[in-house]
């Protein structure tokens, strides 16, 4: 019997989604889920730094990054994925490369900050993805990472978990992956809500950061290393 490798298996995925991602990156990146990520990093991040887009996808979000005056290294696990970034998101300030989260292929303290937007959820051990991010930013880096919430459809993909089978989408929730960052180097600085367009019609106000996580179909964090 095969046994299950869930890198292969998640890159397996991403392979075979690359082109449907790759038709909705830049509506979701400029007029849905995404557009608010870009101008929240901007609003935080000094122009020119230097930045791994972990997990980039197609690499429409390294792109705008680019466009904002960074530098970019984009990295995923699917090999279809990379090859559409390079062909279709060339700009001088970007590169990109196919490499695992679990094991990134750079020097310690060589980014000013991390990007990775729905990549975290992929991996089979979260943490060791948080102590990678953790090695290769600078001292007072930053981290800014979008966790799916609890409203999110692609954690569908967790469900064959239910009937003991294999999936290669882990529940990790936002206030556990809160917790599990500051409890390992990263100090909490700011977040960001995304909501559906229902949940927005609830207020918020008064609630306490994690029921308003509670609503999300994503968090954005913004942590520093310490």
């Amino acid at each position: 019997m095969k046994s299950f490798d869930w890198n292969q298996e998640t890159e397996k995925k991403w392979n075979e989604n690359a082109h449907f991602w790759h038709e909705n990156s830049e509506k979701m990146w400029l007029k849905g889920s995404r557009s608010t990520i870009i101008p929240f990093i901007r609003e935080r991040l000094t122009e020119g730094s230097l930045i791994l887009d972990a997990g980039c996808g197609d690499g429409f979000g390294s792109y705008l990054l680019a466009e904002s005056s960074y530098r970019v290294t984009g990295i995923d696990i699917a090999e279809k994925m990379i090859s559409l970034a390079k062909e279709k998101r060339r700009h001088q300030h970007v590169t990109f490369h196919k490499a695992d989260l679990t094991r990134l292929p750079f020097e310690r303290g060589q980014y000013d900050a991390v990007m990775a937007i729905n990549s975290i959820e992929w991996v089979e051990q979260p943490l060791d993805v948080i102590e990678e991010f953790h090695r290769v930013t600078k001292e007072k880096g930053f981290l800014f990472l979008g966790l799916l919430g609890p409203t999110a459809g692609p954690r569908a993909n967790s469900f064959p978990r239910l009937y003991g089978n294999k999936a290669i989408c882990n529940t990790m929730m936002p206030w556990e992956f809160e917790q599990l960052a500051q409890e390992n180097g990263w100090e909490l600085l700011d977040g960001m809500p995304v909501y559906k367009e229902e949940a927005k019609k609830v207020d918020v106000t008064g609630l306490p950061r994690h029921l308003k996580q509670a609503l999300t179909f994503m968090w954005v964090f913004m942590l520093q290393k310490r």
